[in-house]
């Protein structure tokens, strides 16, 4: 927010922002500026430390732990983030509801591991903080490929990341309530 950082870098298989965009986070808005596949070998120790890592080691070895393409990402605070948040939403309407659950089973049927949105919700309110990686033991799910799920149940208002783990968001619980 106080615009120390303005260089990130992840290792996407497909990458998962554009420049141009604006991305919601819990801190606010980030405006990213470019996004650019890069050779890891290429960045310099002060990009690194410009990113937030202790040093060059510290970023290959995120490099070195995950697959796919490495991008370096320039960004900047976009402001604070007026939009309302619709986990706060206590009331469902009757549209929102036949709207959300269409949503909802377009993600199950998309699924190549087949239904999913239920008993994840289900799980999270079992489990409210649970960390991540119990959560997937819990499911039988690979951790990473839970937690992209569960961003996606996250931008329909209905979970909360915590710091470790999840917990139903208002509408959340009111989306289970019927």
């Amino acid at each position: 927010m106080a615009g120390e950082r303005t260089l990130a870098f992840r290792r996407w298989k497909r990458p998962a922002a554009s420049a141009g965009r604006t991305v919601r986070t819990p801190l606010g808005p980030i405006g990213i500026d470019a996004v650019e596949a890069i050779d890891p070998a290429a960045v310099s120790e002060a990009e690194a430390r410009e990113a937030g890592y202790r040093d060059l080691a510290d970023l290959q070895a995120m490099f070195d732990a995950q697959q796919g393409t490495c991008y370096r990402i320039r960004l900047h605070y976009a402001g604070p983030d007026d939009r309302p948040n619709p986990g706060d939403q206590a009331t469902i309407t009757p549209v929102e509801r036949a709207d959300l659950q269409q949503r909802l089973e377009r993600l199950d049927a998309k699924s190549p591991t087949g239904p999913w949105t239920g008993t994840t919700l289900d799980a999270i309110a079992a489990h409210p903080g649970l960390v991540s990686t119990r959560l997937a033991e819990l499911l039988g799910r690979e951790r990473f490929a839970l937690k992209a799920d569960i961003r996606k149940l996250k931008a329909l208002g209905l979970t909360e990341s915590l710091d470790v783990g999840y917990r139903l968001s208002t509408r959340g619980e009111s989306w289970r309530k019927g």
